[in-house]
């Protein structure tokens, strides 16, 4: 027999399923949710973090407090400094065939070598 609350937990989970959310069930528990924010920050970011950045980043972003949490993120117009990790240098082919960064011209050095970004909208 099912009891109210389940049903009332298997309603809501069939209503975010309608408004097009994915309903995990391998994320159980707390560990499980931070492997999959790792995962997809960093296929979206197109950088690999050490368990420390990791570690950093969720530091720096996670709150106690879940509305200040989604504000930091919100009002935010670029990732905390620990990810800007990635050189968005161009690369260039030396003649033995490895990649090496290439030399900025005059125009460009004034323009920062590594960034990340991220916007954020809501509905």
């Amino acid at each position: 027999m099912t009891t109210p609350e389940r049903q009332l937990e298997d309603q809501f989970i069939e209503k975010l399923q309608g408004l097009k959310y994915e309903y995990r069930a391998d994320i159980r528990d707390r560990a499980a949710l931070e492997k999959n924010f790792r995962d997809k920050f960093e296929a979206l970011n197109h950088i690999h973090l050490t368990d420390g950045e990791f570690q950093r980043l969720l530091d720096e972003i996670v709150t106690p407090d879940v509305f200040t949490a989604a504000h930091t993120l919100r009002n935010r117009s670029s990732l905390p400094a620990t990810t800007a990790l990635r050189s968005t240098t161009p690369w260039s082919t030396s003649p033995n065939g490895a990649k090496t960064p290439s030399r900025p011209s005059a125009s460009s050095a004034s323009t920062p070598t590594t960034a990340i970004t991220a916007t954020t909208s809501c509905c």
